[in-house]
């Protein structure tokens, strides 16, 4: 007789007996958590060049800056603390006032005819052409130096031998000073910044209005607009985003001309194209004075950070009205 047994049999899984539990998949997690730190490790790697020059030639400069406004300073002694006396003699300061004025002046100048310039010269890529030559040529001033740029433009406006005034006497006009007077000198500075960077500002409101859709310029072509309509109902408001970011960046490097200006004028004549950024090199490196010029450069700082908030918050810049 055979005796049954008294446990029931086995049933099988597919991955064998039930109740086996399979087993984790550890090593694919490990692995992704792995990628996972080295992707962030590959990241930091890259970062930490420019995050190096950044601390070494940005910040720490500017910590040091803020420092020195508080001081005298001359390089040859250790510096002396003085507290706000280097702000203080910055207030009563004609020069400083004057300085400031000539670079507001400068700056409405070359912000205003840029500006303008670089967006009729964006639009009408966009519009009527796209060739990739043309942008090349609109960009080739920006490719030349500042200081190249206004020695070529020193020598072609030269009142006696300039090709400039030799073409205005041809027409029968008498020459002007173009450099070399207190009224014409930084319209004329401000022109050959304008001949230089309008380029560079033209194509980076190309790239905004590349983001424009075609769809709502050809709906618009559809309902009767014309191309002036279609400027300002479609692309003014669809590009307002770039154009403060642009309006930003151009704001902030016209109040830091210097080299256009140190090579044509050297600041004259008579302190008419004396900008504050020459202004300060000159209390600096001509007469040592590096405590009161750092004083003027933390002033330009505040300056430049309040008139960037300003922009900011009065263009919406981080805003858009593409849905």
């Amino acid at each position: 007789m055979t005796v049954a047994s008294s446990s029931p049999p086995s049933r099988l899984s597919p991955r064998g007996v039930e109740g086996t539990a399979p087993q984790p998949r550890s090593g694919r997690k490990r692995e992704r958590d792995g990628g996972g730190r080295g992707d962030g490790a590959l990241a930091a790697l890259f970062i930490a060049p420019a995050m190096l020059g950044f601390l070494v030639f940005l910040f720490w400069p500017t910590l040091r800056g803020i420092y020195l406004s508080f001081t005298r300073f001359n390089l040859l002694t250790p510096a002396e603390w003085v507290g706000l006396d280097n702000y203080r003699r910055m207030v009563k300061d004609p020069i400083f006032w004057d300085s400031l004025k000539v670079t507001v002046e400068y700056v409405f100048i070359n912000i205003g005819i840029q500006t303008v310039s670089a967006l009729a010269i964006a639009v009408l890529l966009q519009r009527l052409t796209q060739s990739a030559v043309l942008r090349g040529v609109v960009l080739t001033p920006y490719l030349m130096s500042n200081v190249v740029a206004g020695i070529v433009w020193l020598w072609m406006l030269d009142t006696q031998l300039g090709i400039g005034n030799e073409i205005i006497a041809g027409l029968g006009f008498d020459r002007i000073p173009f450099l070399a007077d207190e009224t014409w000198a930084i319209p004329t500075i401000a022109l050959i910044n304008v001949w230089r960077h309008v380029g560079y500002t033209a194509l980076l409101l190309f790239a905004g209005l590349q983001a424009i859709p075609n769809d709502m310029y050809e709906a618009a072509k559809v309902d009767g607009a014309s191309e002036w309509r279609m400027f300002w109902r479609i692309t003014m408001p669809l590009l307002r985003p770039v154009l403060a970011v642009v309006l930003i960046m151009t704001v902030i490097g016209s109040f830091q001309v210097f080299d256009t200006v140190a090579v044509t004028t050297n600041g004259g004549p008579a302190n008419a194209t004396n900008v504050l950024q020459f202004y300060i090199y000159g209390s600096a490196f001509g007469r040592f004075q590096f405590g009161y010029a750092s004083a003027m450069s933390v002033a330009l700082l505040v300056v430049l950070s309040a008139i960037t908030i300003l922009q900011y918050r009065l263009t919406r810049a981080g805003q858009t009205d593409l849905g």
